[in-house]
């Protein structure tokens, strides 16, 4: 994957705006949302990441323990409302769009095409033209990176110009909550992961995280909140709650500080 640039530069901006870290919810993986009471509150489409949130990366087919999520978010939102958003297909790594094809192919979902790598607005902007009848406070965005993916989730509510950007930081104005009408998508983070990569910048991010969450004030409450509406216990067959499980690896311990982080 080529260097990107839009990514390295979130912490700079976070140091201005730590609002842009912040996830609205955060589970294990897509098994864990209420995709029904998502569509009651308003949400009426969705953007995904693809590597480690919904395949192995490198690979163009579902998680199969992902099956019967992906297929309740389809039917929730149906697929020309469900859009792909990925780093490596669909980019100009992807030249030929082949791997695109195959993703669209296997997950019976489209699959952005873009120039720009998340979380630049120009990927932002992309992906809102690809959904041209919804607004930014209809969408669930969900991805398993900060930087990128949480980051993009703001983003896309975020004015479209450079100058009009600068004129929102200089006249501060209370931001609305996910879903309310103006406000930004419904930002996931899913913290599992299907193959291990980039552990030493997941951690740096669920420290960031951290560190946004105890800097911005209500933040812990406001995802407490969100959590309680649209997070549930996944009940397929053999799968079992890592709350009820020994988590082990980075994993576990990345799982363990964000949770700490909530109740410090």
């Amino acid at each position: 994957m080529p260097f990107n640039l839009p990514g390295a530069l979130v912490p700079l901006y976070a140091l201005f705006n730590p609002r842009l870290l912040l996830p609205s919810v955060v589970v294990r993986d897509i098994r864990h949302l209420d995709w029904a009471a998502l569509r009651d509150a308003g949400y009426r489409g969705a953007v995904f990441d693809k590597d480690n949130c919904l395949t192995i990366p490198h690979d163009d087919t579902l998680v199969p323990e992902l099956e019967t999520a992906w297929a309740a978010a389809l039917r929730t939102f149906g697929p020309t409302n469900v859009l792909i958003v990925s780093n490596s297909a669909g980019t100009r790594a992807d030249p030929s769009q082949l791997q695109a094809d195959s993703v669209a192919h296997h997950l019976h979902a489209r699959v952005l095409l873009h120039g720009a790598l998340k979380p630049a607005y120009a990927c932002a902007d992309a992906a809102l033209a690809a959904l041209p009848n919804l607004a930014p406070h209809e969408l669930v965005v969900v991805g398993d990176r900060v930087f990128t993916d949480v980051v993009l989730a703001r983003r896309l509510a975020q004015p479209r110009t450079l100058w009009a950007r600068v004129v929102a930081r200089l006249r501060p104005a209370p931001e609305p909550e996910p879903g309310e009408s103006g406000g930004a998508p419904l930002a996931v983070w899913t913290t599992g992961v299907w193959q291990r990569e980039a552990t030493a910048m997941r951690w740096a991010e669920a420290r960031l995280v951290q560190l946004a969450e105890r800097w911005v004030d209500g933040a812990r409450e406001r995802r407490a909140a969100l959590e309680a509406r649209f997070v549930r216990l996944p009940t397929e067959r053999g799968v079992v709650p890592p709350e009820e499980r020994p988590a082990a690896g980075w994993f576990g311990w990345t799982r363990r500080l964000v949770v700490r982080s909530r109740s410090d």
